[in-house]
């Protein structure tokens, strides 16, 4: 099983997955809107930051529990 059909897998019957996921793709989103900014603030830098590193742990939670999925197969 490839990695995308393991997504599709946890989204489908994960629920912790699922919030992981859904914050990962919010985290995405806030970046997005930090990077449209024609002027970046030392708070936008700030809470730019902040958000990268919410979202590698939650990139990092993922791949843990698709992990621990496989495991268990």
């Amino acid at each position: 099983m490839n990695e995308h059909e393991l997504k599709e897998i946890l989204l489908r019957d994960s629920g912790e997955f699922r919030k992981t996921f859904e914050d990962h793709r919010t985290c995405e989103l806030e970046l997005e809107k930090l990077r449209l900014k024609s002027y970046v603030t030392e708070a936008d830098a700030l809470a730019e930051r902040e958000i990268k590193k919410r979202k590698l742990v939650l990139k990092d939670r993922m791949y843990q529990l698709m992990l621990e999925h496989e495991k268990t197969r």
